[in-house]
Formats: C-alpha cells, sequence, structure tokens
C-alpha cells in the first residue's frame, strides 16, 4: 500500500502519530530537545472522544509552541516566503515550523488528516533540502519525484526509486509509522516513538555535519 493510501485509510489516531512523528523528527530543526514533544505523544494514548484525551493534546501543543517559538496558525510565514531564503537550512527550519503552527488543537480525522498528509510532503522536502546526495542527484528527483514515490505501492523495508538516500530513508519511516497504528492502535505508539527517534538522531547528525562544514 502507498503511503498516500495509507493516510487516506488511517484512523484519527493513527493520522496524529503520523503528522506527529513527522515533526518530532524535524525537532532538530527548531531548537528542541528530544523530549519537547512528549506530552503530544502521551496524548495520543488516550481515548481522543474522551475530555481528557483533547485536552491533553491541546495542552501539549500550546506547550510545544510557546517551547519552539511558535504561538499558532496565525503566526506562520505566508506560503512563498520559502523563496526568498537563500540558505537550505533556513527553508527546512520553515517548513518545519509550519508544521507545528498548522498542528489542529481539536483531534478530529479530517483535521488531522489534512495535517498528517502536509506534514508528510513537508518532512520528505526537508529531508531532500538538507541531503548532501541531492547535489548530485539525477534529474527527476525533486518534487514531482515526491509525489510519485508517496504514491506507489512501496514497501517499508524497500529502496524507493528516484529520491535520494536521506529521503528515501524518511520516506521508509513514514510507512512503518502508519502501519504501526493501522496494525496495532495505541500499542503501536511506543515502536512509532522509537522509529522516529532514530529519524531524529540521524536528522540531527545532518544538521550537525552541514553546520561543521560552513564552519
Amino acid at each position: 500500500m502507498s503511503l498516500v493510501e495509507l493516510i487516506a485509510r488511517a484512523d484519527e489516531r493513527g493520522l496524529a502519530a503520523s503528522g506527529l512523528a513527522c515533526l518530532d523528527r524535524c525537532v532538530p530543526l527548531l531548537g528542541g530537545d528530544d523530549e519537547v514533544l512528549r506530552p503530544l505523544w502521551a496524548g495520543l494514548a488516550e481515548d481522543p472522544g474522551d475530555a481528557a484525551g483533547r485536552d491533553r493534546w491541546a495542552e501539549g501543543l500550546e506547550q510545544a509552541r510557546g517551547a519552539l517559538g511558535t504561538a499558532g496558525p496565525d503566526t506562520a510565514a505566508p506560503r512563498d516566503a520559502g523563496a526568498a531564503v537563500a540558505r537550505a537550512e533556513d527553508e527546512a527550519a520553515l517548513l518545519a515550523r509550519r508544521m507545528l503552527a498548522a498542528a489542529p488543537a481539536a483531534r478530529s480525522a479530517d483535521e488531522m488528516r489534512r495535517w498528517a498528509d502536509a506534514c508528510s510532503v513537508a518532512s520528505l522536502r526537508i529531508h531532500r533540502l538538507l541531503d548532501p546526495a541531492e547535489d548530485a542527484a539525477p534529474a527527476g528527483t525533486g518534487p514531482r519525484a515526491l509525489d510519485a514515490v508517496r504514491a506507489q505501492d512501496i514497501p517499508a523495508a524497500a529502496p524507493a526509486p528516484r529520491v535520494s538516500p536521506l529521503v528515501a530513508a524518511e520516506l521508509r519511516r513514514q510507512i512503518t509509522v502508519l502501519e504501526l497504528l493501522t496494525g496495532h492502535g495505541p500499542a503501536g505508539l511506543r515502536q512509532a516513538r522509537e522509529v522516529c527517534t532514530e529519524g531524529r538522531r540521524v536528522l540531527r547528525a545532518v544538521v550537525s555535519r552541514r553546520a561543521r562544514g560552513r564552519a
């Protein structure tokens, strides 16, 4: 099943976990520590129909925005702001901030589906921007290629065609998180966080290498 199909079929918890995992892997771009989104993960373990679960998600979102310097959707940069950003790191950070700014406070399936889909695209774009292999990538590895691989039926363990290594790994992680939540429900959250932690470490290392290269 393709990533697009997995997002289309996922329930509210799976969608929230998918979007949150994309955001969590990109936390190094926002200067946050590894635990800044923990309250949001904790909220996903609770029933979305329960008032306590809804409140915990909204409170965790407010805390994360305060810690990472994003107050809410109205403070997000305009869509064309990325065109004026010269450095890939700045554009990647802008995409990550938009993910956090756009996160819905209400845990409804429709809102979460839109957010999860947007986070999926943004995270893949971030990994493409920061992948050193992208400079030497062949033609056809740009945004259209990202759309194409998201729509392909690619098992989580299989290589993704026509994209750079960092992007391919991120694509597999996105598929894995959705499959875990689809197959195991709340019990899949722990493994989903482990997948997310691995991806965050990879991106943090990439960001560090790029910073050393500029020094």
